[in-house]
């Protein structure tokens, strides 16, 4: 089942960027640089469609409807990608969309998928809180040919063989099917990116994962709960916990569009693009193996956070001062278009 569901993932990912790109291209959903954006040419939108796709057909062709957490986290996660799909073509609210997210993960904190941390009601509130605010951290992270798409591959592949590892086979065969259809996605997106995911394959791959990590943490005492949220989503928190600070400390809004993520640190100390993509997917793997290590009792989830915790301030220590706030400076575009948030 795991193999069928990845292979043709793989493949319906790979294959339907082509035509998506093609109709991004005759919409003109192109994200065009300039401002804070660092691509250096019109790129278009929709990758992010090839990764829904690619995701959730063979699973439900694989698994069908009848596991019921798997079933409201695919529904919850489509609903998210259309919501990031109309946010591509004509930008919404920021408080629009966190309605739609906080809406359809409380769907899915009904459906049994909560973080059991204090063993009370406040678990579903906690939960709903934690996926809306990691679907938007893996937005945040889409901001560089390849980054998301690597990070997410890495992602997906551990919390599968976690997933395996735990006897949750059937959320095996959904992750192993994400992880194969960021995969098929990669080539078209890693540097220079042919095609970008948009809003609606990074919120969809932030919202799926952070609900995957929540149902292999079901049952488990607080502290292992902590570490397996925290262990898989690692390089994506980190960043929105440095994007957040060094704007708040410069008096700048954390929602303003900025130059200052990790992706963009690693590229001012002398990396290229893709070594930037491989150094947070080197990363992303360290971190998920700990995770890994710990569910298989070899590790204790306080040194595993730990071990994390080091990487995180040697890694801020290294970026401390490589911040790039300053707009890129791209040629105008021939045509006035929307600002692509990050």
């Amino acid at each position: 089942m795991i193999a069928l569901a990845a292979g043709a993932a793989c493949l319906l990912s790979l294959a339907t960027v082509v035509p998506l790109r093609h109709l991004a291209l005759h919409w003109d959903l192109v994200d065009r640089p300039g401002g804070h954006r660092a691509h250096a040419r019109p790129t278009p939108y929709l990758g992010g469609i090839a990764i829904t796709v690619g995701t959730v057909t063979p699973t439900v062709i694989v698994l069908g409807l009848a596991d019921l957490q798997i079933t409201a986290i695919l529904l919850a996660a489509v609903a998210v990608c259309v919501l990031g799909l109309i946010d591509d073509i004509a930008p919404l609210p920021a408080a629009t969309r966190l309605a739609v997210e906080t809406v359809v993960a409380i769907g899915v904190v009904l459906s049994g998928v909560q973080a059991p941390l204090t063993g009370t009601w406040l678990d579903g509130a906690l939960t709903v809180v934690w996926v809306v605010v990691m679907t938007n951290s893996f937005n945040l992270l889409d901001n560089m040919d390849g980054a998301l798409g690597t990070v997410a591959t890495v992602t997906a592949g551990l919390l599968a063989a976690t997933a395996l590892v735990q006897g949750h086979t059937a959320l095996a065969v959904f992750l192993f099917a994400l992880a194969c259809a960021c995969l098929g996605f990669l080539p078209h997106n890693w540097a220079p990116a042919r095609v970008f995911m948009g809003d609606s394959g990074s919120l969809f791959l932030g919202f799926t994962l952070a609900c995957s990590a929540t149902v292999l943490v079901t049952g488990r005492p607080p502290d292992a709960t902590i570490a397996g949220l925290f262990l898989p989503t690692f390089v994506a928190t980190v960043d929105t916990c440095v994007v957040f600070l060094s704007r708040t400390l410069a008096n700048r809004s954390p929602l303003q569009g900025g130059t200052d993520h990790l992706s963009h640190r690693l590229r001012h100390i002398g990396l290229g693009t893709r070594a930037v993509s491989v150094t947070l997917g080197a990363i992303t793997a360290i971190t998920g193996a700990l995770c890994l290590t710990m569910v298989l009792g070899r590790l204790s989830p306080l040194i595993a956070v730990v071990i994390a915790g080091v990487i995180a301030v040697v890694l801020i220590g290294l970026l401390r001062g490589a911040s790039v706030d300053s707009p890129v400076q791209r040629p105008k575009a021939p045509q006035k278009i929307r600002e692509r948030r990050r």
